[in-house]
């Protein structure tokens, strides 16, 4: 009996395997390299989001002062921010793992790669390799005797591949989203404002960008670069509008919901700077992207189908949201730069102000109101690190 209870007996792990797991741990701790959700879903996300407002959201604000006579050179400033937010992002990542310096910096020179292989998914595709690279560098830091060569050699290595071979695919994936967007231009208004609302709006919070999207795709009436009139040119137009609308629920619902915890310097931030700064909050609690992503299904159809807030600006700016006001600007150099094919009247102005700000921020709020009194949104849920 006991020789069968022996045999039955669940086999222990080998010793030597047991040490090497261990011995891995004590690695992996002196290395401060943690597999965490922590670590690269909340810290690297919220660092990565704020690498991109210091660079490229920064440098579009630049841009809209730009336009203004006398002072062209902050936008001389500003036209650098797209070849500054992939290395910006992958730094501001590094410093969030705890990188060393030389891992760090070798960082950026990852980060430039991922953000431009990536396209439209540019971001995204920075915070996965740039993790990936990021740790590797860190496995290899001060294992050699030639430091200063090897562990640049391992992160940019690392990364640059996964850049070259996987950063493409990132960026194909996200493409599928303009195919969606897409599509819903050719809908009928009120369906059409919907989607695109909803869609670009939640693209404008994600790690993705939703101005090279809706810059892909042509979200605008104005004349293409050739000179020639884009087909269906009322219906891109008013899918811009729509796309402006779910970008500024996004950025000034989150700004006005999230005031009691961040105060002014949170309501500037995201409001005319990013949504995206939410991003490790939602990891927490998704909920609190209900309020701003309802208020976008609502402004959406009203900006198509009431106020028939038309883009006929650059596309980018359908996707720039409240970023510097660059979203309403551009509606407005629309109506003004010889393109908007109707009269300017006072219905427009107010629907910039209600669409853009107005109800944005009354819908949020209120949506809000109702999340927190049953629980679903509880203090410091919104609070920015």
């Amino acid at each position: 009996m006991k020789e069968l209870e022996k045999e039955v007996a669940p086999a222990e792990e080998p010793t030597d395997t047991r040490k090497q797991k261990s011995r891995f741990a004590r690695f992996l701790a002196r290395k401060n390299i943690v597999f965490s959700a922590k670590r690269y879903g909340i810290d690297a996300l919220g660092a990565m989001a704020l690498g991109l407002f210091g660079s490229l959201l920064i440098a579009t604000i630049f841009n809209a002062i730009g336009l203004i006579p006398g002072l062209t050179f902050f936008k001389t400033i500003g036209g650098y921010g797209a070849t500054a937010a992939g290395p910006a992002m992958a730094v501001a990542i590094a410093f969030a793992l705890k990188a060393p310096p030389l891992v760090m910096y070798s960082a950026a020179l990852v980060g430039l790669a991922a953000n431009t292989q990536g396209g439209a998914g540019g971001p995204l595709a920075v915070l996965l390799i740039a993790i990936v690279a990021v740790e590797f560098g860190k496995a290899i830091s001060k294992e050699t005797k030639v430091d200063i060569l090897v562990t640049p050699f391992v992160t940019v290595f690392v990364g640059g591949v996964l850049a070259v071979l996987v950063a493409p695919y990132i960026g194909e994936l996200v493409s599928y989203i303009g195919d969606f967007i897409g599509w819903a231009t050719e809908q009928r208004p009120f369906l059409m404002g919907l989607i695109i609302s909803v869609v670009v709006g939640v693209a404008l919070t994600l790690p993705i960008s939703s101005a090279a999207i809706c810059a892909a795709i042509g979200l605008s009436g104005a004349a293409l670069a050739t000179g020639a009139i884009p087909a269906n040119r009322e219906g891109l137009a008013l899918a811009g509008g729509a796309a402006v609308a779910g970008c500024c629920a996004q950025m000034i619902g989150f700004a006005v919901m999230s005031f009691k915890e961040n105060s002014w310097g949170g309501l500037v931030s995201q409001g005319l700077g990013t949504s995206m700064i939410q991003m490790p909050n939602i990891v927490r609690n998704p909920r609190i992207w209900i309020p701003p992503t309802l208020a976008s299904a609502i402004t959406g159809p009203l900006a198509t189908c009431v106020f028939r807030m038309q883009m006929y600006g650059a596309a980018i700016n359908s996707g720039m949201g409240t970023c510097g006001l660059l979203g309403p600007i551009g509606i407005i150099l629309g109506w003004f730069g010889g393109e908007y094919p109707s009269t300017v009247t006072w219905l427009d102005w107010v629907g910039i102000a209600v669409i853009c700000f107005i109800l944005p921020a009354l819908l949020s709020l209120g949506f809000a109101w109702v999340l927190r009194r049953i629980g679903w949104i509880k203090e410091n849920d919104l609070k920015l690190d």
